[in-house]
């Protein structure tokens, strides 16, 4: 009889204790982090678009913070989606590009470094913090941090839908295959089912299965990275009608994006379903800037304006992103933050927030201050990027650091810095370099320390460097794109419906090309110029081989109404290596002149 008591005594206070436990556990804070691929920081309606559709992510910001100056920790993916997992710098993972990363080519003045091709599984993730606070954590999505081995399921996720070693998906529609080759856990799906909502559905099933215990879900979409995929129903909403150039008017991404923004309501509907919407800390952001560059069909996705260039840019555009951090009743609704902040703050933010303890070689810190006190700021020294890569989109080896609102550029090509005034300047029109050479010099060797305290990567010289060699006619082409710009205000601008050397407002700057010829001769030099109203009657100068060309600009309609314009004959006497400038000899309007491509043709 007293053994019998005694075991239902030891069964009630077993019982006692799960209840307590699981009311401890009840009471702490689920996590969802719903990363975007390629979302411009302009894109959303709450940050300004007067074009996309977003109703579920503007209740979202109006739920919660809307960080002004959130800020990717690479200009492309796979280095965002580590730093943001292990709250560490790029280049001190050693993961500085997305990967596989572009090869090397002979038109590349530098070799990239040999990065590593997936998180190393000796880095202590989110997902392996929150899992061992006995959270039930869940990966769904894109993952793109490693195959085999590497995979969310090596790295604390307890289960994994959609992720692999890709970068896009096999399919924006299923079936989910390609080659006899199925996503992750997408094997089963109703044809025609769209990536997108199929995503949404399994965070709903993630939150139901788990909405008794704390959760930490990672929703990392495909959408909107290229292919340019949506649905039908959906497209035709948007009417692409006669937007000017460089602003947003591509209705497969709209459609792409509200897909996306449906999801979001997904997720914010099942937390309110199942009574942990309060409970429950959503952050959304993006891996970098939008894609506003050709690349491939129906592309540029996007425009980031007023931001500078887009997606593989160290320009704003390419780094500055969405960030949206909502939890009801703790943090207060439509917060707007000021504050920069970077993907590396998210595992000491949300780690704090949970009542965990972030790694102590975090390069991160808790944005904790910024969201819960009104007139906090952030105690941080600097914010530090390094791309040691050519982009795809046209982006060229290169770092940054931002300290206060200064933000320095160093080309690593040429060691050229840029500096700008991000806070009055945002749209980076005024290099200022020239007029603070004492800020451009501490900064840049702030940088430099930074790189030598993380170990960051080095490019070296190409051996097989040879610049705009001579077509199969032996005709010499050097695109805008191929320049080296110097001074302060001329620059290549890389959006399609420009593509052009521009912001030619300073007589005193210039640009060059270097250029191989194989068959010594004559040359006709030929340019793509055009010019604007009260623009016209600057004298420039061609130079190469000891030839100089004189050519009065004339107007041609507009800047980017560009004329193919004859320009004289050089003669190279002997094969190799030359140099190309074009320089100004006057200016009498406000600019010099738009110049989109200069040729050599071989004179018979």
């Amino acid at each position: 009889m007293m053994l019998v008591r005694c075991l239902g005594l030891c069964g009630l206070l077993i019982s006692a204790l799960w209840l307590v436990q699981r009311d401890v556990r009840a009471e702490q804070p689920n996590v969802i982090v719903i990363l975007a691929d390629d979302l411009g920081w302009a894109d959303l309606t709450c940050y300004g678009s007067t074009f996309h559709r977003t109703p579920s992510l503007d209740l979202l910001a109006q739920s919660g913070a809307k960080f002004t100056q959130g800020y990717a920790s690479c200009p492309v993916c796979s280095p965002t989606r580590a730093a943001l997992l292990t709250g560490k710098w790029p280049a001190r993972l050693h993961l500085t590009d997305w990967l596989p990363g572009r090869a090397d080519r002979p038109d590349q003045k530098l070799l990239r470094p040999e990065i590593r091709q997936e998180l190393e599984l000796s880095e202590v993730t989110l997902a392996e913090l929150f899992r061992a606070a006995d959270y039930m954590t869940g990966h769904i999505g894109k993952w793109h941090l490693g195959g085999d081995g590497f995979s969310p399921l090596e790295q604390g996720f307890q289960t994994n839908i959609g992720g692999d070693h890709t970068g896009t998906p096999l399919s924006y529609f299923a079936p989910y295959e390609r080659n006899g080759r199925f996503m992750p856990g997408l094997e089963e799906a109703p044809a025609g089912e769209y990536l997108t909502d199929r995503y949404g559905l399994e965070a709903e099933k993630f939150i139901e299965a788990n909405r008794n215990r704390p959760f930490f879900l990672q929703l990392s979409h495909n959408a909107v990275h290229t292919p340019m995929k949506a649905r039908e129903d959906l497209i035709k909403r948007y009417e692409l009608g006669s937007a000017p150039p460089g602003q947003q008017s591509n209705p497969i991404y709209a459609a792409m994006l509200e897909s996306l923004d449906n999801s979001v309501g997904r997720v914010m509907k099942a937390l309110e379903r199942t009574g942990q919407k309060d409970r429950t800390i959503v952050v959304f952001t993006s891996d970098n800037g939008g894609l506003a560059t050709k690349e491939g069909p129906n592309t540029p996705a996007t425009s980031n304006s007023p931001l500078r260039e887009g997606k593989g840019w160290l320009y704003e555009g390419g780094i500055r992103v969405p960030l949206i951090v909502s939890w009801p009743g703790k943090i207060a609704a439509g917060k707007v933050v000021e504050a920069p902040a970077s993907s590396i703050d998210l595992l000491p933010t949300l780690v704090e927030l949970c009542g965990l303890t972030a790694p102590k070689n975090a390069d991160g810190i808790s944005l904790k201050p910024v969201l819960f006190e009104p007139a906090a700021t952030l105690e941080r020294e600097a914010m530090y990027w390094h791309y040691p890569h050519y982009a795809n989109q046209g982006g060229k080896p290169g770092g940054v650091i931002r300290q206060g609102n200064w933000k320095l550029i160093e080309f690593y090509e040429n060691g050229r810095r840029e500096l700008y005034d991000v806070q009055k300047d945002p749209r980076e029109l005024q290099n200022i370099a020239d007029k603070h050479s004492e800020q451009v010099t501490a900064m840049a060797a702030a940088l430099e320390a930074w790189r030598e305290s993380v170990g960051a990567q080095r490019n070296v010289p190409n051996p097989d460097y040879v610049p705009h060699p001579p077509g199969k006619d032996g005709t010499i082409e050097l695109p805008a794109r191929g320049a080296q710009v110097h001074g302060a205000m001329l620059r290549y601008e890389p959006l399609p419906h420009k593509n052009t050397l521009g912001f030619w407002t300073r007589a005193e700057d210039w640009a060059s090309w270097e250029l191989t010829v194989e068959k010594p001769g004559t040359y006709a030099l030929e340019g793509e110029i055009g010019c604007g109203a009260k623009s016209g009657g600057s004298e420039v100068a061609f130079e190469v081989a000891g030839q100089t060309l004189k050519y009065t600009v004339a107007e041609t309609g507009g800047f980017q109404m560009f004329v193919a314009t004859p320009l004289g004959q050089v003669r190279f006497d002997a094969p190799g290596r030359y140099t190309l400038t074009v320089r100004a000899v006057s200016k009498p309007g406000p600019a010099v002149m738009d110049l989109r491509q200069l040729t050599l043709k071989p004179v018979p």
